[in-house]
């Protein structure tokens, strides 16, 4: 018994007719026939009767259709399963981060991304924003999830993954401490604390202070939010922050939100 057999049986019976199942197979109705007949000949059974007008399954017929189509359609499942198995993703992804993502939770998309693509290896590399895109332009990384800013160049494409807003976050006791909007005009001579030059947040800072008439003094620069956070707790200086990394559950400091800071993308 051929597989060519059940198929032609299948269509002639699908169809109603000889003439119609050729026509469907894009081959020729002597061939459905003689097909057919050998199928019988094989089985022992007649599957159809056949008349000048029309063609019926006869009871073995019926019974074998049955059979027939829960083959071929183990036959098709297996096809599937094959063109699957041959479509998973293999390789390897490396993948840059700046250390300040918001409230963007990346352990998490990259856990997903892991279960649907296994055949992957994942590889993280940390960084600042201007690091890592040059990592990107030199194809040490493949992807880079950060900040996205007006002059990101054009040779790169970016796709926003979410919105954040930066606000001023201060010492419990600072004199703008539980403060509404304020411009940053105000924070003229304060100690800022903040991530290295080259990072997304501070380009930011820069921007904004240069915007308010004055260059931010920055004695403190550290590397992640939590330890920006840690330092104005103590009372070191002010800084800014996505509002998402801004609060910290165990520690939490004052923070107004500042009015003239736009608001940034964190972006892949």
């Amino acid at each position: 018994m051929e597989l060519r057999q059940l198929t032609y049986f299948e269509a002639v019976a699908r169809l109603g007719g000889f003439t119609r199942a050729a026509e469907h197979l894009h081959v020729a109705q002597s061939a459905v026939s003689a097909q057919v007949r050998a199928l019988e000949a094989e089985l022992g059974a007649e599957l159809f009767t056949r008349t000048t007008r029309r063609v019926a399954l006869t009871e073995a017929g019926e019974l074998f259709l049955t059979r027939c189509r829960r083959a071929l359609g183990e036959l098709d499942g297996a096809r599937h399963d094959l063109a699957d198995l041959a479509a998973v993703l293999t390789g390897r992804v490396t993948l840059g981060a700046t250390a300040v993502v918001g409230g963007y939770d990346l352990p998490q998309a990259l856990s997903r991304f892991h279960t649907r693509h296994p055949g992957l290896t994942l590889a993280l590399r940390s960084g600042l924003i201007a690091a890592l895109l040059a990592e990107l332009d030199a194809g040490t990384v493949d992807l880079v999830v950060g900040p996205v800013h007006a002059d990101l160049s054009s040779r790169f494409s970016a796709r926003r993954i979410a919105r954040e807003q930066v606000v001023l976050i201060v010492p419990p006791a600072h004199r703008l401490a539980r403060g509404g909007p304020l411009p940053l005009s105000e924070l003229r001579g304060e100690p800022f604390i903040c991530l290295p030059p080259g990072s997304g947040l501070r380009a930011i800072l820069d921007d904004a202070a240069h915007r308010a008439g004055f260059e931010p003094n920055v004695p403190f620069e550290t590397h992640t939010a939590a330890s920006i956070r840690e330092l104005v707790t103590a009372g070191l200086g002010v800084a800014i922050l996505a509002r998402t990394a801004a609060a910290s559950p165990a520690r939490p400091s004052a923070y107004a939100n500042s009015a003239p800071l736009p608001p940034t993308r964190r972006s892949a």
